[in-house]
């Protein structure tokens, strides 16, 4: 398996466990930091790499009416000074082709939402800046069918910047998403990292009608599962207060919960 890097943080067999987390929404600079100084603390005393993460853009809110973030040109400007002063790198995800340059000149790595994994443009313009892409399993595809978006990004010059490829469920029925841990040997195989995203595989889309549910106490049991299983990364998206987070709040994790976490699964990684 290749070792990819991001930063000072590297993935990959024989690197300790990576950990992608952050709020799911760019709310303030404040909560981010209040969030990141504690999750890189902690990653810091278990010898696990860290990298921040938060959306300036959530384009693909269930309601028309819900909020989508602070945009594009601020989110950048937060990231990029939040990235400077917890010292880490960051991540955030680009919904349109001609989003890719400018959120590379700002992170290290350039996450593809799962809904839009197969865009060819989007994939093309991510490869192109240069910068780590991390593309989330779309919940329709088969861990089989995730090769040819390797492929599209290889053909476009991610191979000299990193791959990685995130799990986050599975369509099962309407409204429930399962996890295939078979996938995730078989997406390994692919020669890159893969990630598993804790918080996501909890969701239940559309499952509040006008915004998504989920069942975010059976994420640490996942979340222990993908390690064991062997993933190189996990993903977790925390809040200090979930209840009133501006979105994703029925799937993420209580910050103090995401800091036990952290620690149950150091225990697993070193017992493997």
């Amino acid at each position: 398996m290749k070792t990819i890097q991001a930063g000072d943080v590297k993935i990959g067999h024989g690197e300790g466990l990576c950990v992608i987390a952050g709020p799911c929404t760019l709310e303030s600079y404040d909560l981010c930091m209040t969030i990141g100084e504690a999750v890189k603390t902690k990653c810091d005393s278990l010898e696990m790499g860290y990298i921040f993460k938060a959306s300036f853009d959530k384009a693909n809110r269930s309601s028309i009416h819900t909020p989508r973030g602070m945009g594009i040109d601020e989110g950048l400007r937060q990231l990029e000074k939040i990235g400077v002063a917890l010292g880490v790198p960051t991540t955030t995800d680009v919904h349109e082709s001609y989003q890719a340059a400018q959120v590379g000149g700002v992170v290290d790595v350039i996450q593809i939402p799962a809904f839009l994994c197969r865009q060819t443009d989007l994939l093309v313009a991510a490869a192109k800046t240069g910068k780590v892409v991390n593309v989330k399993k779309g919940q329709f595809l088969s861990p089989a069918e995730m090769e040819n978006v390797v492929n599209k990004l290889s053909e476009s010059g991610a191979d000299q910047s990193g791959i990685m490829l995130t799990e986050r469920g599975t369509f099962f029925g309407y409204n429930r998403l399962v996890n295939d841990f078979v996938g995730l040997g078989d997406m390994m195989e692919y020669g890159w990292p893969v990630c598993f995203d804790v918080t996501h595989s909890t969701q239940q889309p559309g499952g509040e009608g006008n915004a998504s549910g989920g069942r975010p106490e059976r994420a640490p049991l996942l979340a222990k599962c993908a390690v064991a299983a062997g993933v190189q990364a996990v993903f977790i998206e925390t809040h200090t207060d979930p209840s009133h987070a501006m979105s994703d709040g029925a799937t993420m994790l209580p910050l103090e919960r995401s800091l036990g976490l952290l620690d149950e699964l150091a225990r697993l990684r070193a017992a493997i």
